[in-house]
């Protein structure tokens, strides 16, 4: 009821019905990423474009600096980008090869090419070095990886994964989502219950940033 009086307000504010829902549409996007965060940063690509090209300017000039290389390599993951990030992680293999967070890098990488038994190799070296490398990313990771061809892995790893966050709404939506691919309605069930539970006893400054896992868990409980 709300968004159709601000809609009114803003049709008769700039007097074109057009403009007002692209005016509400900036509004409800701004909410978003500044609340919940379910849509994409528009920004963010444009900013990590920017940077990857000064650090392969950077590197062209210096080709030993590990740590530029290794930021450069992050982007380019995050760009879905994992031949090229794999052509500059595994040069410096013996340089990192007790870096917890190298491991894990170059196992995403691994896996997202199809590398599979090289990937998980490489992730679990990365958690033997340090079971809490990246606050345990490292275990959803492969969670989500062997979601649809080997869910009792893909528990296991949940299940190590909530022995060091025991309050993550994204994991119980990652187990229910898992549950659900095992058709174990009733568990996917509690899954949502329990991870709403959660996040209801998160305090403020935590909610924000496992709410859009908790807002898809609302939705898997509507969508039954």
């Amino acid at each position: 009821m709300s968004k159709v009086l601000l809609f009114v307000f803003l049709t008769w504010l700039t007097g074109n019905p057009f403009i007002a829902i692209i005016v509400l549409l900036v509004i409800l996007y701004a909410l978003d990423r500044r609340f919940v965060g379910l849509t994409p940063s528009f920004m963010k690509p444009l900013r990590r474009s920017s940077q990857l090209r000064k650090l392969k300017r950077h590197i062209a000039l210096a080709p030993n600096d590990t740590s530029s290389k290794l930021e450069a390599a992050r982007i380019l993951i995050e760009k879905k980008k994992y031949r090229e990030a794999l052509g500059l992680l595994e040069p410096m293999e013996r340089m990192l090869e007790d870096s917890a967070e190298y491991w894990d890098d170059l196992g995403l990488c691994c896996l997202e090419l199809g590398q599979h038994e090289r990937g998980e190799t490489a992730i679990h070296k990365a958690l033997e070095i340090n079971p809490r490398v990246k606050y345990g990313a490292p275990y959803l990771r492969l969670a989500t990886y062997y979601s649809r061809t080997n869910t009792e892995k893909a528990l296991s790893y949940i299940a190590s994964f909530q022995n060091i966050q025991s309050s993550s709404c994204e994991a119980f939506e990652r187990l229910a989502t898992i549950y659900k691919l095992m058709d174990r309605k009733q568990d996917a069930a509690e899954a949502i219950e329990e991870g709403l539970r959660v996040y209801r006893a998160l305090p403020r400054y935590k909610k924000r940033t496992e709410r859009k896992w908790a807002i898809r868990l609302l939705i898997k409980r509507i969508a039954g």
